[in-house]
């Protein structure tokens, strides 16, 4: 890596004018699985997932720029008390666990980096951009188990696997449900 990386941070308004942007980091970051025919990792199905999450309240889009180049995203946003986030639990770890009061969880939605950039640091970076100076309490994503890469890192970063989840998406893959407790914010 040539230039430094830098970033910046868009809410749901600026996230929807960065919508080419957007399909672009996802089309090279997951060009094999698109390659694939997943109907979950197509690129029209990927847009449609992120123009419903633009509509969240507190949405938060982090990328990563090297030089005018964009290589990476991250995005996600608290999860409200109607949250739909939770639907497709198969088993709730302990009780009260999907109860959500809009400060309690960060859904932490998307991390990804194309692949020239790739093993630069980069992931880790944006995840510790878009999670810094959080107000909640913890942070939730969800993994494909079969995403051994990812999911390392995630392990690595902190994480830790506590339940399996179906999203209510299209095509969407049985997922493992990964939480982080967060620092609260000063």
């Amino acid at each position: 890596m040539t230039e430094p990386v830098i970033f910046k941070r868009f809410d749901a308004a600026g996230a929807r004018e960065q919508r080419e942007v957007v399909s672009l980091i996802h089309r090279d970051a997951y060009a094999e699985r698109i390659a694939t025919g997943d109907a979950f990792a197509s690129d029209q199905a990927f847009m449609t997932r992120f123009d419903a999450y633009t509509s969240r309240d507190g949405f938060d889009l982090v990328m990563a720029y090297a030089g005018d180049e964009p290589v990476g995203q991250a995005w996600g946003w608290p999860l409200p008390p109607e949250t739909r986030w939770w639907n497709g639990l198969e088993a709730e770890p302990e009780p009260g666990f999907i109860v959500e009061d809009g400060t309690r969880t960060f859904a932490l939605s998307e991390i990804m980096v194309r692949r020239a950039w790739t093993g630069q640091g980069i992931a880790h970076a944006l995840h510790d951009e878009l999670l810094a100076g959080r107000g909640e309490r913890r942070a939730t994503l969800l993994v494909r188990p079969d995403n051994t890469t990812a999911y390392a890192a995630y392990v690595r970063w902190g994480w830790q696997p506590v339940a399996r989840l179906c999203p209510g998406w299209p095509d969407a893959p049985l997922m493992d449900v990964l939480i982080l407790q967060l620092p609260l914010a000063q």
